[in-house]
């Protein structure tokens, strides 16, 4: 059972600040900027990958900021997209060398698949987060005991230990509710999330008597996407969209699946995805009917 007094144990016992983000941020503005530059140039991924002794694939992760950076490859690749101011390229290589640094979630390595790190690092840098679950409450806003049911069912074979750094890791992860700033979180949860008895009754009065509280927070919004809604603009499945501050890095979209994840990172798939948040935003019910709906199913658990 994670406890009260294993997040004091925990390394990462205060709240997390914007520097947990470890090395995201920087991976991504450089992988940006490196894309930019690239298609400036009109250089083919192909092209830039031989460049660096790699593949096309390799330059993709890089500029997608979900790979990291030997400086030897950004040097060659600044080389090849003739950057020859010094102040640029000191820049970049500074951002190079920050991307290779480690992040908190190192420390439940055993459990973070390589998959997962670039969500995590985005997920802590955000300063907006938008999500659609279908099947269970969005991760940053569960209960430790429902947590610890998700984790059971995801991982029937995990012993003790390791379903208890999962859920350790998932708490860990919701600190960034209560810094300063904190990012926006707006949440869509389909009915059916609900209603699932994950964990047994008692959790899952626990968990909407949580989710009931957290609406009250200024930085949560949440909304109910009743079944009567019938069909509706994510029929497709659990959408996250990051948007990092700043204004200059591109948003990021998470596609969780069994045993990896998607990033789709061209612009026109972005922006179909949130086309489909936004309207799911207006098939759902009201910010203001969900504490009503919550009780209403709690009543009903």
């Amino acid at each position: 059972m994670v406890t009260e007094e294993a997040f004091r144990t925990s390394p990462f016992n205060g709240v997390l600040d914007g520097r947990s983000a470890g090395p995201m941020v920087p991976r991504l503005a450089l992988g940006a900027r490196l894309r930019r530059l690239r298609e400036e140039r009109g250089i083919g991924r192909a092209e830039a990958g031989h460049v660096i002794r790699s593949s096309a694939s390799k330059i993709s992760r890089m500029e997608g900021g979900r790979h990291g950076f030997k400086l030897r490859d950004v040097e060659d690749l600044l080389t090849l997209y003739d950057v020859t101011d010094e102040a640029e390229r000191a820049t970049l290589m500074v951002l190079a060398e920050e991307a290779n640094t480690h992040a908190w979630w190192q420390y439940y390595s055993d459990v973070v698949p390589a998959w997962m790190q670039t969500y995590l690092g985005a997920e802590q840098a955000a300063s907006v987060i938008r999500c659609y679950q279908v099947q269970r409450v969005p991760a940053l806003l569960q209960t430790a005991d429902y947590a610890r049911a998700a984790v059971r069912l995801a991982h029937p074979d995990a012993g003790a230990d390791e379903i208890d750094r999962r859920v350790a890791l998932r708490m860990t992860r919701q600190r960034i509710l209560h810094r300063k700033p904190a990012p926006q979180l707006w949440a869509v949860i389909d009915e059916a999330a609900l209603r699932r008895q994950v964990g047994g009754p008692a959790v899952m009065r626990d968990q909407l008597r949580h989710l009931i509280e957290v609406c009250r927070l200024p930085q949560i919004t949440v909304q109910i996407l009743p079944f009567l809604s019938g069909g509706h603009a994510a029929e497709s499945g659990p959408v996250t969209i990051l948007r990092l501050p700043g204004g200059e890095l591109p948003d990021v979209v998470y596609l969780e699946q069994l045993t990896t994840a998607l990033y789709p990172d061209r612009t026109a798939d972005i922006e179909r995805y949130w086309d489909a948040m936004n309207r799911l935003v207006v098939e759902a019910q009201s910010p203001d009917e969900t504490p009503t709906i919550l009780h209403r199913v709690l009543q009903e658990t």
